[in-house]
């Protein structure tokens, strides 16, 4: 059986993409056609472009719009509507990673952007995002916590939940709803192994005049992509970067810091338990290759049996 690159639902003999997923690009779309450039393509004009854009980490990225004449998308260097991301010559398989664990969110209830995979012209995958920071050519007000923290790229990692935490204290709208979400973030987290979640992959939107959290971004298993690991959390829960248990998220973390009601947390933790045979199968479902997806689903189970007893 093969599924659906975008929303991972089965696909009929012919299809290289279902109906449903191409209608979360656009409804006027009816196919769409491989990105004219290999990986190393991408990744040379990455580089190329990068005056003009802004690489973080080691994950090259591209800005592009959907070009519904062509039906594929097209690199531009303003007014994008679309981050691409190739696959990195270091590190296996992150856009398969990267799009299975956002889908993966989104069923926990996580407000992710549009995103999925797009085949390129050598059959290789891109992973694809929609931009959230803005509506056509005008920006939305967005400040990541490295900013609000008054720490920047070099110094992303000098900070700890707790101090997260403040952050939304500080600048949300409503700091208990955003207290949820991101209970429900760093639990997700942990459950599938992202252990880079530093101030730079937390941020804040303006909408409608409410500061919140923004959609989810740079969410993936980095523990099977990282050849040697070392740490659960790239920023301290309870003064811990690893060896993290239940307590820490439950009776440290969501009652001491997040003052979340016992009902709350009790429903969170059942949805989430409830996901696991969903997860698996979502992975299963996923483009990465067999022995990655072995990796994944072994790294939940262990962060499962550690959440609940």
């Amino acid at each position: 059986m093969r599924y659906c690159p975008i929303t991972y639902d089965p696909l009929e003999p012919n299809e290289l993409y279902s109906a449903k997923g191409l209608r979360q690009l656009s409804p006027r779309l009816k196919m769409l056609e491989p990105l004219p450039y290999s990986a190393q393509e991408q990744r040379t004009e990455a580089i190329n472009r990068a005056t003009k854009l802004s690489i973080q980490g080691v994950q090259l990225k591209l800005s592009a719009i959907l070009d519904l004449h062509q039906q594929t998308f097209v690199l531009v260097d303003q007014n994008s509507a679309y981050i691409l991301k190739p696959e990195s010559d270091t590190y296996p398989e992150l856009p398969a990673n990267e799009a299975i664990s956002m889908s993966l969110a989104e069923r926990f209830n996580i407000e992710v952007p549009s995103h999925g995979l797009v085949f390129t012209k050598d059959g290789g995958l891109t992973y694809f995002i929609k931009r959230f920071d803005r509506i056509n050519s005008n920006k939305i007000a967005m400040e990541d916590f490295a900013q609000l923290s008054c720490n920047d790229r070099d110094t992303k990692y000098n900070s700890s939940i707790e101090k997260v935490v403040k952050v939304i204290d500080e600048f949300v709208t409503f700091p208990q709803i955003e207290h949820v979400a991101l209970f429900r973030r760093i639990l997700f987290n942990f459950i599938i192994g992202n252990e880079d979640m530093h101030l730079k992959n937390y941020s804040l939107i303006k909408r409608n005049d409410i500061w919140q959290l923004a959609p989810a971004y740079d969410f993936l298993n980095t523990t099977i992509a990282l050849k040697n690991p070392v740490e659960e959390s790239a920023l301290p829960i309870n003064s811990k970067k690893n060896k993290l248990k239940r307590e820490d998220f439950i009776d440290y973390l969501a009652i001491k810091y997040l003052k979340l009601t016992t009902k709350i947390i009790d429903d969170v933790m059942v949805e989430l338990n409830s996901l696991k045979p969903i997860f698996i199968d979502l992975i299963e479902r996923s483009y990465m290759t067999s022995s990655m997806k072995e990796a994944y689903v072994r790294i939940l189970g262990e962060r499962y049996s550690r959440l609940f007893v």
